[in-house]
C-alpha cells in the first residue's frame, strides 16, 4: 500500500522538478510512514525535510510545493495538509482502500508477496545442533525462528536456501562414542566407571541397548581404540535421525544437511589456512597457529591449530563459510544461541581477513528460553540428561501452539515458556484466540450458505456499504500484510508476524462482537462476507508463514 503512496509522491516531486520549483539532484528516496495519531491521516512523509539541505529552502516551502502537484495529480488522495516543521501528511479517499481490499481477494494465496529481495541469493543456516543428544527447548527456538525467517524471505522474493550444519569432527564426537561404549559394556554386566563429563541422558543407554540387540557381544573384550569409530558413528546417526525426525514433525525442513567432517575429507580446511597463512594473516607461536583476528576489530588473536596438531572449530567454520560464499551465497546468516556473542565479531574478523564485504555476513543470536511448569523452571542439561526435549513439549503442547510462542517475542529476548499457559484453550491463549477468529470466519460462512447467501468476490459486491470506521480500520490493517511482510525481511524480524496477526485479530473479533454480518440487507451481508474473506486470506498466508495451522472448525 505505501508503495502506491510513494508512486503518488514521487509523480507530484516530478512535476515540482518540471516546473521549476525543485532541483531534485539526486532524486530522494521517498520515504512513508503511519502516523501514529490516525487523525494526522493515513500516511505521512518526511521528504520535505530530507530535501532541505540539497534544496536549499526551508523544508515548508518544499513541502508547499509537493502539496500543491499532490492535490492536482490524484484523486484517491482526499485530503493532504501540512504540519510543521514540514511533514506532509495524506489522508485517502475509502475508493483507494477499497479497490486495494478487492485485489487482497483476488490474489488469495499470493497476497502478501513481494519483491524487496529482487531475487538475492540467501542462505540461513539455523539450528545446528550437535548430533550428541536430542533437541532441547533451545534448539525449538531457533528451528522456529529460523524456519520462518526463511518463509519470510521467500515471500519477499528472496532466492532462499536452508541448511543444517553438522559438527561431526572433535573431541565431543569423541565423548558420545565413548559414553555410548561404556553404556554397552555395561549392559553385557561389565563394572565400568562413567565420567562426569560423559554424556549421561537415557538416550544413550537407548542407543546402546540397540547396539546389543544388534551385535551382541561383539565389542565386549575388544580394546576401546578399537571400538570407539563404531561407536561413534553408531550414536551420531542414530542421534542425527531422531534430530531430523523431530524437526520434521515440527514443520522443519533443510534444503542441505552439511557435515563438517567433508571440509576434512575434501582438504578444505587445510586450503583455508593455506590461503590465510599466504596472504600473511597467520602466524605460529608456541607451538600453535593463530588467525590475526585482532586487525579486524576482533578483541584478540585467535587459535585456529592447537599445539597438538588439532584444529579448532573456528578453524572449520572458516573454511565452512569459505565454502558457503563460493556457492555463490551474496548474504549469510547464521541463527545461534545467545552464548555464542563472542563468536560475531570472530568471523566477522576472518572474513575480512578473506576480502569479503562484512555486510554479507549476519549472526542472529536466538536467547535462551526457560520452560515452565506451574511456575517452577524444569531443569535442562544435556549430558546430566535433565533435559526437556522439543518433542516432549510438542507432544504436550501440540506443533502450532510451540511455534507460536517461540515466535511472538523477538528472539534477542529471553522467553519464558508456561506449558500450562500454552494449553489453555481461551483468549488469553495468542494462537488460540488467532485460530479462533478464522474458525469463526469460515463457521460464518457456511451459516451464510445454510440461510440462501450466494456469497461472491467478483467486482458486483458494492463494498461502498463498508462505512463503519471499524471496518475502515480493519481494512487498514488487512492492506497493511505486505509492507509487514517486506519489514520483518529487512530487520530479519520474526515475531513481527504474530504480533500483527494478534492485532488484526483482536479488531475482527471486537468488530465481531458488535456487527452482524449476516442479516436481511443481502447487499450489506456481501460486503461484508467480503471483508471477512479478506480477512481469512490475510490469517491463512501469515499463519502459512509461520508455520502453524488455520483450522476451519474448532
Amino acid at each position: 500500500m505505501k508503495t502506491a503512496i510513494k508512486i503518488i509522491i514521487h509523480d507530484a516531486l516530478e512535476k515540482a522538478r518540471r516546473a521549476g520549483e525543485l532541483k531534485l539532484s539526486p532524486f530522494p528516496e521517498v520515504v512513508v510512514e503511519k502516523p501514529k495519531d490516525e487523525k494526522m491521516g493515513d500516511f505521512s512523509t518526511n521528504v520535505a525535510m530530507t530535501l532541505a539541505r540539497s534544496e536549499r529552502k526551508n523544508p515548508q516551502a518544499i513541502a508547499e510545493s509537493v502539496v500543491r502537484h499532490l492535490k492536482n495529480g490524484s484523486d484517491d488522495l482526499r485530503q493532504v495538509e501540512i504540519a510543521a516543521p514540514g511533514f506532509i501528511n495524506l489522508k485517502m479517499s475509502r475508493e483507494f482502500f477499497m479497490e486495494r481490499l478487492r485485489s487482497v481477494v483476488k490474489q488469495r494465496d499470493d497476497f502478501g508477496k513481494t519483491n524487496v529481495g529482487q531475487g538475492v541469493k540467501v542462505m540461513i543456516e539455523f539450528v545446528s545442533a550437535n548430533p550428541t543428544g536430542p533437541l532441547h527447548v533451545g534448539h525449538g527456538r531457533g528451528a522456529a525462528v529460523g524456519d520462518v525467517l526463511g518463509r519470510i524471505l521467500k515471500k519477499a522474493g528472496y532466492d532462499l536456501s536452508t541448511e543444517y550444519y553438522i559438527n561431526d569432527v572433535g573431541n565431543q564426537m569423541n565423548l558420545l562414542g565413548k559414553s555410548t561404549w561404556l553404556r554397552y559394556r555395561e549392559l553385557l554386566g561389565k563394572a565400568v566407571e562413567f565420567p562426569d563429563d560423559h554424556y549421561r541422558g537415557e538416550y544413550i543407554k537407548d542407543i546402546a541397548d540397540q547396539i546389543v540387540a544388534q551385535k551382541g557381544d561383539e565389542f565386549l573384550n575388544k580394546p576401546e581404540e578399537e571400538c570407539l569409530p563404531f561407536f561413534r558413528k553408531y550414536a551420531k546417526d542414530n542421534i542425527l535421525k531422531g534430530i531430523k525426525k523431530d524437526l520434521a514433525e515440527f514443520r522443519v525442513t533443510f534444503d542441505n544437511w552439511f557435515s563438517e567432517q567433508s571440509l576434512y575429507e575434501n582438504n578444505s580446511v587445510a586450503t583455508a589456512i593455506e590461503w590465510l597463512r599466504g596472504k600473511g594473516h597467520v602466524y605460529e607461536k608456541d607451538g600453535a597457529v593463530w588467525l590475526k583476528s585482532s586487525a579486524f576489530n576482533d578483541d584478540k588473536d585467535r587459535v585456529i591449530v592447537k599445539q597438538t596438531g588439532e584444529k579448532t572449530y573456528f578453524c572449520s567454520d572458516i573454511a565452512y563459510h569459505q565454502n558457503k560464499i563460493d556457492r555463490g551465497f551474496k548474504k549469510i546468516i547464521d541463527l545461534m544461541g545467545a552464548d555464542h556473542h563472542g563468536y560475531v565479531p570472530r568471523m566477522e574478523a576472518v572474513l575480512k581477513a578473506m576480502g569479503f564485504d562484512e555486510k554479507t555476513f549476519t549472526i542472529l543470536l536466538v536467547q535462551f528460553v526457560s520452560l515452565l511448569r506451574a511456575g517452577k523452571k524444569v531443569s535442562m542439561s544435556t549430558r546430566a540428561g535433565e533435559f526437556k526435549t522439543l518433542a516432549d513439549v510438542v507432544s504436550e503442547v501440540g506443533v502450532d501452539v510451540a511455534r507460536y510462542y517461540f515466535l511472538m517475542r523477538s528472539s534477542d529476548t529471553h522467553l519464558d515458556f508456561d506449558l500450562e499457559l500454552a494449553k489453555k484453550e481461551t483468549p488469553e491463549n495468542p494462537v488460540f484466540y488467532i485460530q479462533y477468529a478464522h474458525a469463526r470466519i469460515c463457521n460464518i460462512f457456511r451459516a451464510a450458505e445454510e440461510s440462501g447467501v450466494v456469497w461472491s468476490s467478483s467486482d458486483a459486491v458494492n463494498l461502498a456499504l463498508l462505512n463503519e470506521e471499524e471496518e475502515l480500520g480493519i481494512i487498514r490493517a488487512v492492506l497493511a500484510f505486505p509492507e509487514v511482510v517486506e519489514k520483518s525481511a529487512q530487520a530479519l524480524e520474526v515475531h513481527r508476524i504474530s504480533h500483527y496477526l494478534l492485532d488484526m485479530v483482536s479488531r475482527f473479533h471486537s468488530y465481531y462482537s458488535r456487527h452482524r454480518v449476516i442479516s436481511d440487507d443481502k447487499a450489506l451481508t456481501l460486503a461484508r462476507l467480503f471483508l471477512l474473506d479478506a480477512i481469512r486470506i490475510t490469517i491463512r498466508n501469515g499463519f502459512a508463514l509461520l508455520g502453524i495451522s488455520a483450522p476451519e472448525k474448532m
